[in-house]
């Protein structure tokens, strides 16, 4: 079920203790958190996805006045159709397709102009695909990015991942001067796991000055204005105190991470649990 609470006492409050594992610091530390969840999607209803929350990003790129290929040299072309994206028995799943023309099919849903929030805690429970050539991503997108065009109205990328790597996933952020193959990003790897075999839970923190990355509530990096101006040579800027929107896709071949081999297998599928925002 799809709920979006719009009043804040109505809001469900969660106090949660967690313990966290940095990889910069061999330490632990336990963070008590107080959380009001003002957005969830449990994809408890078969069929589209709920039109209240969901839009689409349709074809190729060029409607959005991009290249063909979504300004990536991507191989996909969008759509909304039952075979690229659906809810099924409480799942969302977006599936990749090979066309009958040599080409590829998947789907890029998105909250754009239906939700959209400043700060908090989001997060998805995602099972992952597998092959060369596939990059499923969770992430954000600045709500001003028509009259701010990218990457001036900032990216975080809460959850990326390259179907040939099923260990690891990426946690980036993009902004001026720091974007595209230049992202601030950082790895998180399973040792005794795979992200195509079983489901974790991809999430941020993100408040005024910091941006926390976690995969199954173990925190793995931490950006802020410091972080960024140290990467950029205090060439970049931080664009993170705006409102935003979720975006989940599956991409196809591209720049990054190259076109699918002949040992990539379709359809595939990425598998959301839910999705849930806190402020």
């Amino acid at each position: 079920m799809k709920k979006i609470i719009k009043n804040s006492i109505l809001a469900l409050t969660i106090i949660s203790s967690f313990t966290f594992v940095s990889c910069d610091a061999d330490e632990t530390q336990t963070v008590a958190t107080l959380n009001n969840l003002v957005m969830s999607d449990e994809f408890d209803i078969d069929g589209t996805p709920d039109a209240s929350l969901w839009t689409y990003d349709l074809g190729d790129g060029t409607q959005q006045g991009l290249p063909a290929g979504w300004g990536n040299n991507e191989l996909q072309v969008y759509t909304s159709n039952s075979e690229n994206v659906e809810v099924q028995n409480g799942l969302l799943v977006i599936t990749a397709r090979e066309s009958n023309s040599g080409g590829y099919t998947s789907a890029r849903i998105k909250t754009q102009g239906l939700f959209e929030q400043q700060y908090g805690r989001f997060e998805a429970r995602i099972r992952l695909p597998q092959g060369k050539g596939l990059w499923p991503a969770f992430w954000l997108l600045g709500n001003d990015c028509d009259q701010n065009p990218w990457p001036a109205c900032g990216e975080i990328d809460v959850m990326e991942y390259l179907g040939d790597q099923p260990t690891i996933v990426l946690g980036s952020v993009h902004g001026p001067n720091y974007s595209g193959a230049e992202s601030i990003s950082k790895e998180y790897q399973l040792t005794n796991d795979r992200f195509d075999t079983s489901f974790h839970v991809f999430g941020i923190e993100w408040s005024p000055n910091q941006i926390n990355y976690y995969v199954d509530d173990v925190l793995y990096q931490s950006i802020t204005p410091e972080t960024i101006t140290e990467e950029t040579n205090g060439q970049g800027t931080w664009v993170f105190d705006s409102s935003f929107y979720i975006i989940m896709n599956v991409a196809v071949g591209g720049n990054l991470p190259g076109s699918p081999d002949a040992n990539t297998v379709f359809p595939q599928r990425m598998f959301v649990d839910y999705i849930r925002v806190y402020n």
